[in-house]
């Protein structure tokens, strides 16, 4: 079948970006050759190949026919298979694990080793087991031939293509031992001493062990993506025709209504039409109180309802849900490179081959020092077995999978391990103030009735004047007023004064309520809020007068003062702790805004920043960030709206509060879920432990290489202690990337 026309989703230009499986793969040599094969496609841009989740993200022109690239990695030895699905949540089970990557042919090895390797533990203590060389041959044959089948078929093709892998060498090591033991039966005897079938079977049992714990291993540093995919249920009860009914998720429809009953999964993203409940959104957006939901409020598919039954209308499905969005943004953060990999790559190229030079050497030094030729082909298999690149190929991957799937858990949504990287060199921290330190929503803070007016009348006065206006200062009128239970009288005749405020008849008085000139436009007197007006213009808060039509004699027919209504933003709760764990990061904060300076200085002052810029325009904010970029600063810029998308572009990493625009999450790189600040630090200090462990992995991988290779060279490393080794040595940097699990950060 041609599956051409459905690998790739419909392209939104010249190229398209497709994800393959592939299996076989078993240390950075292998990743190094499936990507060469796959940029020797016509037509292919870009290839990346993760080792740890064995998968392929290559980007090539939209016409490419993706059978090429499943061919071109089989021609190099390897199998591979398309993820065809656009909802990463349905993608469908992994194909099934090949057989050496399950138990039992680990079991099986293990029973026929152990007679070889328990004669070899009994002379520690002068025992003497040893069984006849032609049992020996029988024991070890199926081990060789059968269970090690897989390095002799990898090894091949790596050896085809003028590369090596750990396949070839550990093809070569124990062929090495196993032939030298046939030469010596068929010489000596079936009581020969000079027998190392033991070596062979051993290091082949060893490395099937290594690589079965690697692989459950590997399950552990996906769990994150498994976690999330399992959020969503298979079935949603939709209340259809007045009847509730069961159907399949995927015939569920948009617009639907879901009935979703406590305790329950809420299928889909949706609106709140009906019920209240508290939500627990914990494993989507990392907040860990729930939240409380009400008519009109979104809903996440795969949160869990609390008390409440809820009628949700459906509003996206399949690839646009946000679970999905956000396993997609996991696994292309997961599936590309980190910048420090390319490094590696480079090593890893060269590794094997510089490798067998040594083995050869070795084998040449002892046999013409010694005269002794088993000896140093034993010396030279040793060499070749320890000196597999399996953790090499494993440090980097294994630590970025395991960071970024903390990440998701705490509501931290990286796009790519360029970005995980780089927001570790981070020394400054740019803030944009509305949407992101402050709630974005005006309050009405302070409401000041002149002398001879009624407070609490004045308000709903005020309140019923902006009846029906969505502009934001009016809900912040109309909601105090509807926390102290006011009730607002009828309103008639309401006209906007284009660029000064509105007016309008409210029980039946005229009114006005708009800006300090167009007040004295009209010849209202202020002076009596004047120092009222004075206090709060120095902190940096937002004006609007209310007046009344007058007609008394001392006012000439002018208007009279009503009320003052001061404005103001809220700063978010979470703003003074965020900023308070960046300090304690030796991390400098700007705060850019487009607001009045006094407000901007306030807002900084409250938060302790150490430096504010004010009335910007988004342009301006873009250019102060590659200001302080070209100053020397490494800077992240922090943000929620379209007008901060530019500026998002311009740091060195950008991170886009959740509830902001798509625009502004489209430019970052990484996204907060919840729009708390704190959530800041978290990032920053993740990307430094994930970075920590790549580098710990390297360190290790490296050094474990550097010191076994001359050990097994000089002769102090039997091939069943490197082939121990080399299976301890990927497990090891596996385990130390979990250990990233247990990463706390600085806000909890």
């Amino acid at each position: 079948m041609n599956t051409a026309t459905t690998l790739f989703p419909p392209p939104s230009g010249p190229t398209a970006e497709l994800r393959l499986s592939v299996s076989g793969m078993t240390c950075a040599s292998c990743v190094n050759r499936v990507e060469r094969a796959l940029r020797k496609v016509p037509g292919v841009e870009q290839a990346e190949v993760n080792l740890a989740a064995e998968t392929a993200t290559v980007r090539a022109q939209s016409d490419v026919d993706a059978d090429l690239l499943i061919a071109a990695i089989g021609k190099a030895g390897y199998d591979a298979r398309p993820v065809v699905s656009e909802d990463p949540v349905d993608a469908g089970d992994p194909p099934p694990p090949p057989w050496s990557s399950t138990g039992w042919p680990v079991l099986v090895a293990a029973l026929l080793s152990l007679p070889l390797v328990l004669p070899m533990v009994g002379m520690l203590w002068g025992a003497h087991w040893m069984i006849d060389g032609w049992w020996q041959l029988a024991l070890a044959t199926p081990v060789q031939f059968w269970l090690g089948a897989r390095f002799y078929r990898a090894g091949w093709a790596a050896a085809k293509d003028f590369t090596g892998n750990m396949d070839l060498l550990v093809a070569l090591g124990t062929s090495a031992a196993f032939g030298l033991s046939v030469y010596e039966l068929l010489r000596d005897g079936p009581l020969s001493h000079a027998l190392y079938f033991e070596s062979a079977a051993a290091v082949i049992t060893l490395v099937l062990l290594g690589k079965w714990l690697e692989g459950r291993a590997k399950r552990q540093t996906l769990s994150a993506i498994a976690a999330l995919k399992e959020l969503r249920p298979e079935h949603a009860r939709v209340r259809r025709d007045g009847a509730d009914v069961d159907v399949p998720l995927a015939q569920l429809r948009l617009r639907d209504v879901m009935v979703v009953r406590p305790g329950e999964r809420i299928p889909a993203d949706g609106r709140l039409r009906d019920g209240q409940s508290q939500v627990d959104e914990s494993l989507i957006s990392g907040e860990s109180l729930p939240v409380e939901k009400t008519p009109g409020d979104t809903v996440i598919g795969g949160a869990v309802n609390g008390e409440g039954l809820l009628l949700v209308e459906v509003t996206a499905l399949g690839a646009e849900s946000t679970l999905s969005r956000i396993v997609r943004l996991v696994e292309s953060a997961q599936a590309h490179k980190a910048p420090i990999q390319r490094l590696v790559d480079q090593i890893s190229a060269v590794f094997v081959p510089v490798v067998l030079v040594i083995a050869a050497l070795t084998l040449l030094g002892w046999g013409l020092a010694t005269g002794d030729w088993e000896r140093a082909l034993i010396h030279a298999v040793a060499v070749l077995v320890i000196a597999c690149p399996c953790a090499l190929g494993l440090a980097t991957p294994a630590a970025i999978m395991v960071g970024t799937g903390v990440a998701a858990r705490r509501g931290l949504l990286i796009k790519d391990a360029q970005a995980l990287e780089q927001a570790r060199r981070v020394d400054l921290v740019v803030f944009d103030k509305t949407g992101t330190l402050t709630e974005g929503k005006p309050r009405l803070l302070d409401f000041v009735a002149a002398a001879g007016q009624d407070e609490a009348g004045a308000l709903a006065l005020a309140a019923g004047l902006q009846h029906g206006s969505e502009h934001p200062l009016a809900r912040a009128v109309r909601d105090a007023a509807a926390a102290r239970g006011l009730a607002v009288p009828a309103t008639s005749g309401v006209r906007a004064v284009v660029g000064r405020g509105i007016a309008g008849q409210v029980g039946g008085r005229t009114l006005m309520l708009g800006s300090g000139r167009w007040m004295e436009e009209l010849g209202v007197d202020l002076s009596p809020l004047r120092a009222n007006a004075d206090a709060a213009l120095a902190q940096g808060r937002t004006m609007s007068w209310l007046a009344a039509a007058g007609t008394a004699p001392e006012t000439g027919g002018a208007p009279v003062l009503v009320a003052m209504l001061v404005f103001g933003d809220r700063v978010k709760d979470g703003a003074l702790p965020a900023i308070a764990s960046l300090k304690a990061m030796g991390l400098r904060t700007v705060m850019l805004s487009g607001d009045n300076a006094a407000a901007a200085a306030a807002v900084g002052a409250q938060l302790g920043l150490d430096e504010v810029r004010a009335e910007l325009l988004p342009e301006d904010k873009a250019r102060i960030v590659s200001e302080l970029r070209a100053g020397g600063a490494r800077v992240a810029m922090v943000g929620d709206g379209i007008n901060d998308a530019p500026a998002l572009a311009a740091a060195d990493v950008g991170l886009a509060m959740g509830g902001g625009t798509d625009v502004a999450m489209e430019t970052a790189g990484i996204t907060l879920m919840r729009g708390d600040p704190r959530l800041v630090a978290d990032a920053i200090a993740l990307s430094r432990a994930t970075v920590a462990k790549i580098r710990q992995n390297l360190f290790w991988a490296f050094v474990y290489n550097l010191l076994g290779v001359p050990l097994a060279a000089l002769g102090l490393l039997s091939p069943v202690i490197a082939g121990a080794a080399m299976a301890l040595s990927s497990v090891s940097v596996l385990g130390n990337a979990l250990l990233l699990k247990r990463w706390k950060g600085p806000t909890r």
